[in-house]
C-alpha cells in the first residue's frame, strides 16, 4: 500500500515550500536567544529576550514590506525614487517605533563591573539598525527577484510547451491530408490497370486510415505499431509494383512495446517509392529497419528517378514535415542524413530511446 508523507501536500507547491521555509527560518531566529545557553548559563531574563523580540519584529517588518509589496510595486516598474523615498519612510517608521516601545520596557539586567561600564550613544544604535535594514532590504531584493526570475522561466517553458504541441499537432494536420493525396494517387493509377487490385488497394487503405485517424492520433505509439502501419503501406504499394522493380524488406524489431512518436518512418518511404520506381526501368528499394534497446535505424535506399515540375503529387512537405518534427521531438536524439546522386537516393533515420 502506497503511503504519503504529511508534508507531501505543503511540499508539492512551490510556493507552499517557500513560506514553509520561511516559517522554520524566523521559528530558529526567535528561538535563537535559547539556542546556545548551556546547562551552567543564566537564563535569559524576559526584560532582554523583549528587547530582541521588537528588534526581531522590525527586521521582519522592513524585510516582508519589501518582498511583499514595494519591491514589485516600485522597483520591479522601475519607480526608483519612490522605492528609495518609500523605504527610507519605512526605516524612520520601524525605527522611532522600536524606539518607543524599548522605553517602555524594563532595562535588562547586567552585571557589569564600575570599571568596565560605557553608555554607547542613541544615534550608534539608529545608525546600526539604518545599516541592517539596509542589508535586510538589499536581500529582499536578491530574494524577489530570483524568485521572479524562476516564475518568468516556468512561464516561459510552459508557453514554449504549448507551443511546441500546437505545432506538433499542426504538422500531424499535414501529414494526414498528405499521406492520403499519395495513396489515393497510386490507387487511381492501378483502377485503369487491374480492377481487383485497386479493390484490395481501397481495403489495405483502410486500414491505414485507421491507424492514422485514431491511433497515431496519440503522442506516442508502441513501436511495433508504427513499424506494422509501414509493412502495410509497403504491401499496399507492392501492389502496383511493375515487375522490374526489386522491393527488398528487412524488418527486425528487439523491443516492439517501446513508445516513440508516430508516423516518422512513412514519410521516408513515401519518398522512396515517389522517386525511386520506374515503369520502364530497373528500379530498386530496399529498407531495411532494426531496433534494440537503445535505438532505432530506418535505412533506405532507392534507385533515383526525379519527377518532372508538372509532378505536384506530395508536394515535397513530407521530408520538410518530417525533419521540423524531429527536431520538436527529438531535439538532440535523432540523425536524419539523405543523400542523392545521380543514380541513387539513400536516406538514414536514427532515433536514440532515452535511458
Amino acid at each position: 500500500m502506497k503511503t504519503t508523507s504529511p508534508l507531501q501536500p505543503i511540499v508539492s507547491s512551490p510556493k507552499r515550500l517557500g513560506w514553509l521555509i520561511h516559517t522554520i527560518v524566523w521559528m530558529v531566529l526567535f528561538f535563537f536567544p535559547f539556542l546556545f545557553r548551556g546547562r551552567d548559563s543564566e537564563s535569559i531574563n524576559l526584560p532582554e529576550y523583549l528587547h530582541f523580540f521588537f528588534t526581531l519584529v522590525g527586521v521582519m517588518a522592513v524585510f516582508y514590506a519589501n518582498y511583499s509589496y514595494l519591491v514589485k510595486q516600485f522597483l520591479f516598474t522601475r519607480r526608483l525614487w519612490l522605492y528609495l523615498l518609500s523605504n527610507l519612510l519605512l526605516f524612520a517608521a520601524v525605527i522611532m517605533l522600536s524606539q518607543l516601545l524599548w522605553s517602555l520596557l524594563p532595562t535588562p539586567v547586567e552585571v557589569v563591573p564600575p570599571e568596565r561600564e560605557f553608555r554607547v550613544p542613541t544615534y550608534f544604535y539608529v545608525f546600526s539598525d539604518i545599516i541592517k535594514y539596509v542589508f535586510l532590504t538589499v536581500l529582499s531584493v536578491a530574494l524577489k527577484s530570483t524568485n521572479s526570475w524562476y516564475q518568468i522561466d516556468a512561464e516561459r517553458k510552459e508557453l514554449e510547451k504549448h507551443r511546441s504541441e500546437a505545432e506538433l499537432q499542426n504538422l500531424k494536420n499535414q501529414l494526414n491530408p498528405h499521406f492520403l493525396f499519395n495513396t489515393l494517387n497510386n490507387i487511381y493509377s492501378l483502377i485503369a490497370i487491374n480492377g481487383e487490385q485497386a479493390q484490395e488497394a481501397v481495403h489495405e487503405l483502410s486500414r491505414l486510415l485507421r491507424y492514422v485517424m485514431y491511433d497515431s492520433s496519440h503522442t506516442r505509439v508502441p513501436l511495433g505499431k508504427d513499424i506494422d502501419f509501414v509493412r502495410n503501406y509497403v504491401e499496399l504499394m507492392r501492389i502496383r509494383m511493375p515487375q522490374h522493380v526489386d522491393l527488398q524488406t528487412e524488418i527486425h524489431i528487439e523491443q516492439p512495446d517501446i513508445l516513440i512518436a508516430p508516423l516518422l518512418f512513412v514519410s521516408l518511404v513515401e519518398n522512396a517509392f515517389k522517386h525511386g520506381v520506374s515503369n520502364s526501368k530497373p528500379s530498386f528499394i530496399h529498407l531495411d529497419i532494426t531496433a534494440d534497446k537503445t535505438q532505432i535505424r530506418c535505412s533506405i535506399q532507392n534507385s533515383y528517378f526525379p519527377k518532372d515540375e508538372q509532378d505536384k503529387s506530395g508536394s515535397g512537405i513530407g521530408l520538410v514535415n518530417l525533419k521540423k518534427r524531429l527536431d520538436l521531438l527529438y531535439p538532440k536524439n535523432h540523425e536524419l542524413d539523405c543523400k542523392q546522386s545521380d543514380e541513387m537516393y539513400s536516406s538514414t533515420l536514427i532515433l536514440k530511446f532515452d535511458d
